[in-house]
């Protein structure tokens, strides 16, 4: 921030994820012995060595960490280690469809019926394009955010709800487009437009006006920041879905939350 200080971000960070992530399997799901695995790309290696600390630091056993090429065909060696070695759940992390719907597609074939846990891209319209049944996206959870979530009841936030009536109403197709994604864009020129209605136009202008936001109601996210601190996403609305519940751009809690 303090390097870039007009840099502002109102999505969650790498780390807000990986945290969601690990309080899923650990506080929700209570399970302890995990398998973290990556892509060999930058994104997925770093990714091993962010969060496998972070879920020894809340006491987990990670009984298997590793890294396999994005382009591998055959998964099967890397998941019999994971298995053999006791895991309990998988936790992968790449954003690469194929390499991802082929970890689903094994662990199913090998009739392992154990929870798969990780990146927005396990319920992405690619990976479920690549899996061999739609049957194997069962126990397949991925990061999402709060307000674009249906909740127990299968209903999304009012203010949601009514976005969501504009778009459908827009002729906005869905398919294949998550809800969070058009939120985030509809929220960053919202963000722009209250600070130059309010506070005035130039970048010192901005950059004071949403230094005192406190929950500020975004589609997305309730966004806040502090001059010290432009990481302005709430952890508590970075969550887990079910993949296999997709429907209108959104996706329903992962069992276990009581929002």
């Amino acid at each position: 921030m303090e390097k870039y200080p007009l840099a502002f971000r109102n999505i969650c960070s790498n780390q807000q994820v990986g945290g969601a992530a690990t309080r899923y399997v650990m506080d929700v799901m209570k399970l302890k012995k995990v398998a973290v695995i990556s892509d060999t790309t930058g994104y997925g290696t770093a990714s091993v060595d962010a969060y496998v600390p972070m879920l020894k630091a809340k006491g987990a056993d990670v009984v298997y960490a590793g890294n396999a090429d994005a382009a591998n065909p055959d998964l099967k060696p890397e998941l019999m280690r994971m298995q053999n070695a006791g895991a309990q759940v998988i936790m992968p992390w790449s954003v690469n469809a194929g390499f991802l719907a082929r970890i689903i597609n094994t662990r199913s074939q090998m009739g392992w019926d154990v929870p798969i846990v990780g990146q927005t891209t396990l319920g992405s319209g690619q990976t479920k394009a690549l899996l061999d049944k739609p049957d194997y996206w069962a126990k397949v959870y991925s990061n999402n955010f709060l307000p674009c979530s249906y909740n127990a009841a299968g209903k999304l936030p009012p203010a949601t709800e009514e976005f969501l009536g504009r778009l459908r109403k827009a002729k906005i197709d869905m398919n294949d487009t998550l809800l969070w994604w058009i939120a985030i864009g509809y929220d960053g020129p919202r963000m722009i437009a209250d600070a130059v209605k309010h506070a005035g136009s130039s970048p010192k202008e901005i950059a004071g006006y949403w230094n005192t936001l406190k929950a500020w109601p975004g589609m997305n996210g309730h966004i806040s920041f502090t001059p010290k601190e432009h990481n302005g996403y709430p952890d508590n609305e970075v969550i887990m879905i079910q993949c296999n519940s997709f429907r209108d751009g959104a996706f329903s809690l992962a069992p276990g939350y009581s929002a």
